[in-house]
């Protein structure tokens, strides 16, 4: 018996996304992990908010999708 296809971590949009984080992981140089595995998709007219407690990797992510 074939084994499934790998599922998709996030839902088909219509359109391509603006921007698109998958599996994302960011370890530091010291061994801490800032994030692990983050996913998601931003599309055209869609708003996003990094939400979450102090440490959790919010301005990481966004250092990343800045370059």
């Amino acid at each position: 018996m074939a084994s499934p296809p790998p599922r998709s971590p996030l839902p088909r949009s219509r359109s391509d996304p603006l921007l698109s984080f998958h599996f994302v992981t960011k370890t530091f140089a010291s061994g801490v992990v800032a994030l692990s595995d983050v996913s998601f998709r931003v599309g055209k007219g869609e708003f996003l908010s990094l939400v979450g407690p102090s440490g959790c990797g919010k301005s990481t992510a966004l250092r990343l999708i800045a370059g």
